[in-house]
């Protein structure tokens, strides 16, 4: 959430003094614009309160220094998409969904395809490698893919998309240098 230091600075100094207590819920970005906003109207500061303050400041500038590698959002996306194209698919065939146990499963694999998508976006290394297993062991499938080509050209191009989308997320997953986030 995005604070905006001119709407703190409408404030009262009372109001302000709800940002800096020890128990305060707001943003550390909220608390740092307190901070300097009563710094600058001449309030002076405990050394309890400093330090409260330099530890929540501290903490925030430790989270801006780490990055995701780009690749890990871009994977991310690719999977949301083969995602939608898994959806797509469930759609055009959802006459075989005619028992509560398919829909389950259904319901499963696409919560997992999206769920390991948000969780690899995120830069998570386990996600990475476990997508990357999954695919392979995916890849056993492609025999049932070139049926569907023949028995059901729109399931086809749509597993095919899903193919295409999946194996450029792998690629991107690959090229992330191990360990580094950044």
């Amino acid at each position: 959430m995005d604070t905006r230091k001119n709407v703190l600075e409408k404030m009262s100094d009372h109001e302000l003094e709800q940002y800096i207590k020890p128990d305060s819920k707001f943003v550390p970005q909220a608390i740092q614009y307190a901070y300097e906003i009563l710094q600058s109207r001449g309030r002076s500061f405990t050394h309890d309160e400093q330090e409260h303050i330099n530890t929540i400041l501290s903490i925030t500038e430790g989270n801006k220094t780490i990055t995701i590698h780009p690749n890990y959002t871009k994977a991310s996306n690719l999977i949301y998409l083969s995602g939608a194209a898994g959806i797509a698919s469930l759609i055009w065939t959802s006459e075989q969904l005619n028992s509560g146990l398919a829909i389950v499963i259904s319901i499963a694999i696409t919560a997992f395809v999206f769920g390991i998508g948000y969780i690899i976006g995120k830069g998570n290394e386990v996600a990475r490698y476990l997508f990357i297993i999954f695919f392979i062991f995916g890849l056993i499938g492609i025999p049932t893919l070139v049926n569907h080509l023949s028995t059901n050209p729109v399931l086809g191009i749509i597993n095919i998309i899903q193919l295409i989308l999946q194996t450029w997320a792998v690629i991107l997953l690959l090229k992330i240098p191990k360990n580094k986030k950044v």
